[in-house]
């Protein structure tokens, strides 16, 4: 197996610390909003990758956290807690968001065929493994406090910025101000803020500091060593983690410890919709309730995702999702059509399985293995074969392609345009439509956004 390593820039054979183990930490969200479909690539990614291993006979002990304090609304160290701004968006409190924001998370990553990890760890449940981590940062001689909070001092690690390419350490200009205090380095992080005086906030704690709670990038490198140890495997996250949060943590490893933490660090690409970034800042983002609101599956937005490599820029539109639905069904329709006997003869030796494999092993190259995948269902081998090693190859790609749910593409397209005539108010064009699909064995049902096309 080969992964692209972001920490030497290059694809290397993969090498677990222990053999047919792997600890691999994942960075989870921040539950202050709904995931956005391109906060929901990473866990498509994540879940590729487990389950990658896993086909590889590796037993995976995969650590996701969840961020519910510390992420601030600048990567600066400026600006408010996440958290505290979408409690005050909804007028509830911290905690309630939090709640409400993890489950529609759970839910989102259900929906994906997401295979849930073993370990889930919010922050706020390990506060004293944070400031610990501190007390040991700070007993190495890389902190220094300021009138805000406790910071890292970058410039005393020689290694700092070694996630990001073409980094200078000339970057790390002295006396830069933020409005919050005054830090010495551009690129000097929060490990510890402190509560404004006055001002009474939703989720803070004591600590040897003063009263505050934790920056954000203090979290993973703390619990991932309370779960997978002070050395693991893998740690992932989208791209935009490299030059702020992961070369946090990574520093924050190095100071505490003397090590790089993961051996091996992932990064999944962007997504952009009609080539534009999407911002939960302005609110124009879109989820999967907006997917399924216009008839989709989560699970067409998945293969979409399969067709890039996960290091690539993935730009999404409707026309791109409404052909990623269409392969995917017909993918289904082929397979509801073969021969229903089980067969027991295994993978062993077989060219198909093999090349999908290898395409996988090869830094998880997606677009190859849906390749394989094509050629297997349109060849002419025997049809309970077929069936075995399509379902089998679905356990990882995680299509959803043995789901007994399939919508011919002729009724979903007749399901199109009665939305189309529903939009302009065409209603005697609409009930029509609906009359030919029950015809077809399928009842329609109109959502608040969308529509939904289920068996009769």
């Amino acid at each position: 197996m080969e992964f692209y390593n972001t920490l030497g820039r290059s694809k290397q054979e993969f090498k677990p610390i222990k053999e047919k183990e792997v600890g691999f930490y994942a960075c989870g969200p921040t539950v202050y909003h709904y995931a956005h479909i391109g906060n929901l690539r990473s866990y498509i990614f994540m879940d590729l990758l487990n389950k990658t291993l896993e086909l590889n006979g590796f037993k995976v002990n995969l650590v996701m956290n969840i961020t519910d304090v510390g992420h601030l609304t600048d990567d600066a160290d400026d600006g408010e807690d996440k958290m505290e701004k979408g409690a005050r968006r909804e007028k509830k409190t911290v905690w309630d968001i939090a709640d409400y924001y993890t489950d529609a998370f759970m839910d989102d990553i259900k929906k994906l065929n997401i295979k849930k990890p073993g370990v889930i760890c919010k922050a706020t449940d390990h506060i004293d493994d944070q400031i610990n981590m501190v007390k040991e940062i700070e007993a190495k001689g890389f902190t220094y406090k300021t009138s805000d909070g406790v910071y890292f001092d970058t410039s005393r690690l020689k290694e700092y910025g070694e996630l990001m390419p073409n980094f200078n350490p000339g970057d790390l200009e002295g006396g830069k101000r933020v409005s919050l205090g005054d830090k010495k380095h551009v690129t000097d992080f929060a490990l510890w803020k402190f509560s404004k005086p006055g001002e009474k906030r939703q989720m803070e704690w004591d600590s040897p500091w003063g009263r505050g709670f934790p920056g954000w990038h203090i979290e993973c490198t703390a619990m991932g060593c309370a779960f997978l140890g002070k050395k693991f495997d893998i740690h992932t996250g989208g791209i935009d983690h490299i030059t702020v949060h992961h070369t946090n943590e990574l520093a924050q490893a190095r100071a505490s410890f003397g090590d790089k933490h993961a051996n091996y660090w992932l990064h999944n690409g962007h997504v952009l919709v009609n080539n534009e970034k999407m911002a939960k800042s302005s609110g124009k983002f879109i989820k999967i309730s907006d997917l399924e609101g216009k008839g989709f599956s989560p699970l067409d937005y998945r293969y979409l995702t399969l067709q890039t490599h996960y290091r690539k820029r993935l730009n999404f539109t409707w026309e791109s999702l409404e052909s990623a639905r269409s392969a995917r069904l017909k993918l289904k329709n082929k397979l509801s059509g073969l021969k229903q006997e089980v067969y027991e003869g295994g993978v062993s030796n077989n060219e198909y399985y093999d090349s999908f494999l290898s395409a996988l092993n090869d830094d998880l190259n997606t677009s190859k293995a849906l390749a394989v995948l094509q050629e297997l269902i349109d060849s002419s081998i025997e049809g309970s074969v077929k069936k075995f090693l399509v379902l089998e190859f679905d356990k990882v790609l995680g299509l959803g392609l043995g789901e007994e749910d399939v919508v011919p593409e002729d009724v979903y397209e007749l399901g199109l345009k009665r939305e189309k005539a529903r939009e302009l108010k065409n209603y005697e064009e609409s009930d029509k439509l609906r009359k030919e699909i029950r015809k077809l064995g399928f009842e329609i049902l109109d959502k608040k956004e969308g529509f939904e096309i289920k068996k009769l």
